[in-house]
């Protein structure tokens, strides 16, 4: 068993480590070699493609394109891989004024256009992709709890803006449930309790024992404009096809449990 990871990241570096830990070859690329990776841009990557069991892509659009598909997008097409997966983000449904929205809820009314274009092309690069759109994604080392102790959280006082959230040990477990288990298509990977960025920074402090940033109006905050970005939309994500088609049930199904094993 063979997997090419193309982006090795925050995700993808501990499915990586899951997976050799369990006897896999795992291959990964990032824009450039070190001692965990080989180069995007080598032809150490058209090797991998034409050998590996697994592939799963985990790199984001630049500008307007997908660097891998314009890369190695016939190579991938024609790979003898069994399986290949793409990270893509719940970005693609826009904003659905705060309702529910599952994997047919229409996309690209939002403004992640480029993401939307990314999730079709390898939609439609072979009949047997899987795409798995993620929300936001925290773990160890990258939570609410480290912004707390860092001083950087933000309490925003916009409780109609509810975000969905997955941790990254169950984004893991999906993966190598789709592995078993071989459904395809697309799936939502989040967890069952969308929640306000208020109310899981308040949780964030009473693990820790301090006290609550002030709360503070979103036209007051301090935030980037990709961050800003996110309070222009409101959903809430459904992932009932990951529980009855994978069989997945989230060791983290809310952000409560989620901080209580980052801390």
């Amino acid at each position: 068993m063979h997997m090419l990871i193309l982006g090795l990241g925050y995700t993808t570096t501990r499915l990586a480590r899951r997976l050799f830990s369990t006897g896999w070859q795992v291959t990964a690329t990032r824009r450039q070699a070190d001692g965990e990776a080989i180069a995007f841009d080598s032809d150490d990557v058209v090797a991998a493609i034409a050998t590996a069991t697994h592939i799963l892509s985990s790199v984001p659009p630049v500008g307007e394109h997908d660097p891998v598909l314009n890369r190695y997008g016939t190579l991938l097409a024609a790979a003898p891989a069994r399986w290949i997966g793409y990270l893509s983000s719940t970005g693609v449904y826009g904003d659905a004024g705060g309702a529910w929205v599952d994997e047919a809820s229409p996309i690209g009314f939002g403004r992640r256009s480029a993401r939307v274009a990314a999730d079709l092309a390898w939609q439609a690069l072979r009949d047997d992709v899987r795409v798995f759109r993620l929300p936001g994604i925290y773990g160890p080392g990258r939570s609410a709890i480290d912004r707390v102790r860092a001083g950087t959280a933000q309490r925003i006082d916009a409780p109609q803006h509810r975000f969905s959230r997955i941790h990254v040990d169950d984004i893991v477990r999906c993966v190598e449930a789709s592995i078993d288990r071989g459904g395809l298509g697309v799936f939502n990977i989040a967890d069952a309790e969308p929640a306000t960025n208020a109310k899981v920074i308040e949780y964030a402090c009473n693990l820790l024992g301090v006290a609550y940033p002030a709360l503070q109006a979103l036209e007051d905050a301090h935030m980037s404009p990709m961050a800003r970005g996110f309070y222009a939309e409101s959903r809430q994500i459904s992932a009932g096809r990951m529980v009855r088609e994978l069989g997945i049930e989230l060791a983290y199904p809310d952000f409560r449990s989620g901080l209580r094993a980052c801390l």
